[in-house]
């Protein structure tokens, strides 16, 4: 044990693939990144400035907007730096931070993801205590105790982490995360509490994805049988279930990867280890921007009278 040197920064190997067409992907990435931020901060804006936006079903998509510019932010300015640099370098204390928003990022979304289903529960299945339930203050209470939640579990298995004497400073990846800074301990010995911890942050969240499958089957009974009810789900609930299938899908595919992807091309790797970052923030705007008339409205006059201006 005594051998084994502190490793006090991070390579990140993942990226030596694409130094041939560096001024390209920069571009693109950059690209990406800017309209992330624009559509997401468009939504946002429009949310804070309208106060007839001001209910439980906005303030949780603003939330969740909110988030995805915070995990992106955890990695595009990052990767912009590596694309112009020839040496791909993180510090230790860097790389643990950025495994902390990326964690957090991912537990928050599902958290989120969780209220939202049980607003909309409430909104279709129990709509005149509806009001009553889901009162401004008890959004806001959820939205703080998710995203509290998830930094907390975050943070936990961060401080694991930074106990564990790392034999190689080389990630395969193009960004630091939990999983692979633990693959990289000296000894399986010392990661046996970081697995437990893990597997307990696993089947939390887990929890979450079934509550949230719950609420829909829920949902959607109630639905069956009502006109009414049938259109408030196309209108609010459709947009919902979108951001869930893509998070689930960006999530499934990204585990297949870190499973069964040692075969693949780095390149293919590196798509699917970075499509977390770039559609479910990308298109949770867009889907939500289209889809809820009141949003799409407000856009849509601010559009018209920046133009006339």
């Amino acid at each position: 044990m005594d051998n084994v040197s502190r490793v006090t920064s991070f390579v990140l190997s993942g990226l030596n693939v694409t130094v041939n067409y560096r001024v390209a992907l920069f571009s693109l990435t950059l690209l990406c990144y800017c309209f992330v931020v624009l559509v997401n901060v468009v939504l946002i804006v429009t949310i804070i400035l309208d106060k007839t936006m001001h209910e439980p079903m906005y303030i949780l998509l603003c939330t969740f907007c909110m988030n995805g510019l915070y995990g992106t932010t955890g990695f595009y300015p990052k990767i912009l730096c590596d694309l112009l640099s020839s040496v791909h370098v993180i510090s230790y204390s860097g790389c643990l931070v950025q495994a902390l928003v990326m964690s957090s990022y991912v537990y928050s979304d599902l958290s989120i993801l969780a209220v939202m289903a049980y607003d909309r529960y409430v909104a279709i299945c129990r709509p005149l205590v509806y009001h009553s339930i889901m009162s401004k203050q008890r959004v806001l209470l959820l939205v703080c105790f998710s995203l509290l939640t998830s930094f907390c579990i975050s943070a936990i298995n961060i401080i694991l982490i930074s106990r564990l004497k790392l034999c190689s400073p080389y990630i395969a990846r193009l960004y630091c995360i939990n999983w692979i800074i633990v693959k990289l301990a000296c000894f399986t010995a010392d990661t046996i509490v970081n697995n437990i911890v893990a597997y307990i942050t696993i089947i939390i969240y887990m929890l979450h994805g079934f509550f949230i499958v719950w609420s829909y089957v829920y949902v959607i009974k109630t639905c069956v049988n009502s006109l009414e009810n049938r259109a408030k789900f196309m209108q609010t609930c459709v947009p919902h279930l979108t951001s869930l299938i893509i998070f689930l899908v960006t999530i499934l595919f990204d585990v297949f990867n870190v499973r069964f992807g040692s075969n693949l091309p780095p390149t293919i790797q590196n798509v699917i280890a970075i499509e977390l970052l770039i559609i479910p923030p990308m298109m949770n705007p867009l889907v939500y921007g289209f889809k809820l008339t009141k949003i799409r409205n407000r856009i849509l006059v601010g559009v018209t009278c920046t133009i006339k201006r």
